[in-house]
C-alpha cells in the first residue's frame, strides 16, 4: 500500500508509524513500571489513611515545599 504513494508521502507515513510505535512502547513500559509498584502504592495509601484517621497527618502546605 505504501509503495503506491509518492516517495515523500511514504517517508511521512513511515515517520508517523515510527512515532506511533515509540509511543506504544513508552505506554507499555509505563504500564509495566506501574504494575511493579502497585502494591507499594497501595501500602503507602493505606499508611496515609491510617495516619489521617489517627490525627497524625496535617494538610499539605504548598508554600513550604
Amino acid at each position: 500500500m505504501l509503495e503506491s504513494l509518492p516517495e515523500p508521502a511514504q517517508e511521512e507515513a513511515v515517520e508517523h508509524l515510527r512515532e506511533y510505535i515509540a509511543d506504544l512502547q513508552d505506554d507499555r513500559a509505563w504500564d509495566a513500571r506501574f504494575e511493579r509498584t502497585q502494591l507499594q502504592l497501595m501500602a503507602a495509601a493505606r499508611c496515609a489513611k491510617e495516619a489521617i484517621a489517627q490525627g497524625q497527618a496535617e494538610p499539605l502546605d504548598v508554600d513550604r515545599l
